[in-house]
């Protein structure tokens, strides 16, 4: 039994659901997303709630119940409120810059490195170490984060690199500097 199936999405106000077959659409005041599900599963608005069920009882429908109500309930909630995802940057010299849809990272390499944001991804930079990676897709804001990380990823020796806002990087203690022995 599905715990997270069964819960309904509620539906905010100034947001407009239209299902057809297989396909849900949902259009709020940040913009519109929709998402294309399986035939196992079946869904339907009452009143402001979504209600996500299986047509049947098997394995895979069981396993998707719960996946899909969570896509549902993502893009509602992306089309009336955003995702945003905070990284900051720790090490000497790091920083970044730009903002809307080009970022440019100097992190230590030769070169700077540059980003361009997807359409409907918005970059926002404060205090030169801290970015803000803000869209209505949860999952394209969350990849686009985890591509920024990717340039240079937090190091166990110092703690330099970029991270997750409140990521805890557990650090080694290096070399110890034994006396030589004889």
């Amino acid at each position: 039994m599905s715990r997270i199936g069964n819960a309904p999405v509620l539906i905010p106000n100034g947001v407009t659901v239209t299902i057809d077959g297989n396909r849900i659409e949902v259009s709020g005041s940040k913009g519109k997303l929709d998402l294309t599900f399986r035939p196992e599963i079946k869904v339907e608005q009452k009143d402001n709630q979504i209600i996500v069920s299986r047509k049947n009882d098997d394995r895979l429908s069981r396993s998707l119940h719960g996946l899909y109500r969570s896509m549902i309930n993502n893009i509602v909630k992306g089309v009336s409120e955003g995702w945003t995802k905070n990284l900051e940057m720790v090490g000497v010299g790091y920083r970044a810059a730009g903002g809307g849809d080009t970022l440019t990272l100097s992190v230590g390499y030769s070169h700077p490195v540059t980003i361009k944001a997807p359409e409907g991804v918005t970059f926002a930079v404060n205090e030169n170490t801290k970015i803000s990676v803000s869209g209505i897709d949860r999952v394209l804001v969350g990849q686009i984060a985890a591509n920024i990380r990717e340039v240079r990823p937090p190091e166990v020796y110092k703690g330099k690199g970029i991270r997750y806002a409140g990521e805890y990087v557990r650090r080694k203690a290096g070399k110890a500097g034994k006396a030589a022995a004889k």
